[in-house]
């Protein structure tokens, strides 16, 4: 079915599409409305709501190739020097001296030679573009190790790098028409369900391969990434660099993507013995992480499980009878509010009170990812801090069973 002839939307802002749009001669005239094609809708990023003799047929029978057409493009922050932009906000207020500050602390974590930076990860980025930014950073030596939700690192990252894309779409879509077609939508950007399935299924043969036991999720993702050193379709993939350069990504809510499908499946079919998530030993090595850090930066964007997962390793060597260190510094970039008492929006002063994070050197930054990140990731990249900086290769030292083990004093 084509669908630039059978599918009409109209916009509620009919100005803005003036130039763009194409008006049906023959449809009833609706006030303050036009009458565009679906796929000029997509191309402006508008509001539509189909209309039309045919809509329901058509619309069931809307075709996969029709929605998954024009890739989402990952920002690269060598092309674009921030430093001029991150300084003039610097001598502004609000938000732009915010961003302007939390860059220059992100800055000082990387030129502080015994910092190690943590790079905490929640909501949905990679989709979303900023995957480039993040693969600069592990490349670059500007992250020492990862935490993450598991979208991030599975769905996303590990999912491009087996060949498959992210799509640019539109919010303003009939999302049953979407199931029907097995497209998946995050906000404004579609995905191949099937493909999606495909790397379910590579993560299953994945642990499959392994020896039955219980994994932290670094170890798995390890694995993921010597599984790409010879199946990766693309050089941008995080999972891959980050195995290569000895960088530890952890998920701790590893089961919560796909990674739960695919262990779903493996211990489905191997009830008696299988390979399992041991979350335990995840927050285990990361403390270790911290303890061989001594001074630490933090780095989180978005909230949740990873922003909290990272900021408790001071409590965690606390609890085993060691002095704790807070954490040095620490940037958040969130849309989070602190009103609701939610960790995601909570304050990195209030995790003082905690003992996690000191307040010297600590920035919370309200602004949505995809505009934020890229600014300040850029302003260190440039700024150049991180070629002075030594590789830290965190998945060497836990690896290693004979490395000595800091002594519990309770």
């Amino acid at each position: 079915m084509n669908i630039k002839r059978k599918f009409f939307g109209f916009l509620a802002e009919a100005g803005t599409a003036a130039t763009t749009a194409r008006k049906k001669n023959n449809a009833p005239k609706i006030d303050k409305f036009l009458f565009i094609t679906v796929e000029q809708c997509y191309k402006i990023n508008a509001p539509f709501i189909l209309v039309g003799e045919d809509t329901e047929l058509n619309m069931a029978n809307i075709k996969k190739s029709e929605l998954l057409k024009e890739e989402i493009e990952h920002i690269d922050i060598t092309k674009h020097d921030t430093r001029p932009l991150v300084e003039a906000f610097s001598k502004m207020a609000f938000s732009a001296r915010d961003i302007a500050r939390a860059s220059e602390i992100y800055d000082k974590m990387l030129a502080d030679r015994e910092c190690g930076v943590i790079l905490c990860l929640a909501g949905s980025l990679f989709s979303a573009g900023l995957k480039k930014v993040v693969w600069q950073m592990v490349e670059s030596n500007m992250v020492d190790a990862i935490v993450s939700t598991g979208a991030n690192i599975v769905d996303q990252d590990f999912f491009e790098a087996l060949g498959y894309k992210h799509y640019r779409g539109s919010k303003w879509v009939d999302d049953k028409a979407l199931r029907g077609a097995r497209v998946d939508r995050i906000y404004d950007t579609f995905i191949d369900e099937d493909e999606l399935g495909a790397c379910d299924n590579t993560i299953s043969d994945i642990v499959g391969a392994l020896k039955p036991r219980p994994y932290s999720s670094r170890e798995i993702i390890e694995e993921m990434g010597k599984y790409l050193l010879k199946k990766s379709k693309v050089k941008d993939s995080i999972v891959l660099s980050a195995y290569k350069k000895g960088v530890p990504i952890f998920v701790p809510a590893f089961s919560d993507c796909s990674a739960g499908f695919g262990l779903l499946h493996h211990q489905w079919h191997n009830p008696e013995e299988h390979v399992s998530i041991d979350s335990a030993k995840d927050f285990r090595e990361l403390v270790r992480v911290k303890l061989d850090c001594g001074d630490t930066g933090l780095l989180m964007i978005g909230g949740g499980v990873p922003k909290n997962f990272a900021q408790d390793v001071t409590v965690g060597a606390e609890m085993i009878g060691l002095e704790p260190i807070m954490h040095k510094y620490a940037v958040q970039i969130t849309v989070a509010d602190e009103r609701d008492g939610a960790l995601s929006g909570s304050t990195l002063r209030e995790a003082c009170s905690w003992g996690k994070v000191d307040i010297l050197e600590e920035q919370m930054v309200y602004a949505e990812a995809t505009l934020a990140l890229p600014i300040l990731a850029s302003y260190g990249y440039h700024k150049g801090s991180w070629k002075k900086r030594r590789e830290r290769r965190f998945n060497a030292l836990l690896n290693n069973t004979k490395a000595q083990v800091p002594v519990a004093l309770r």
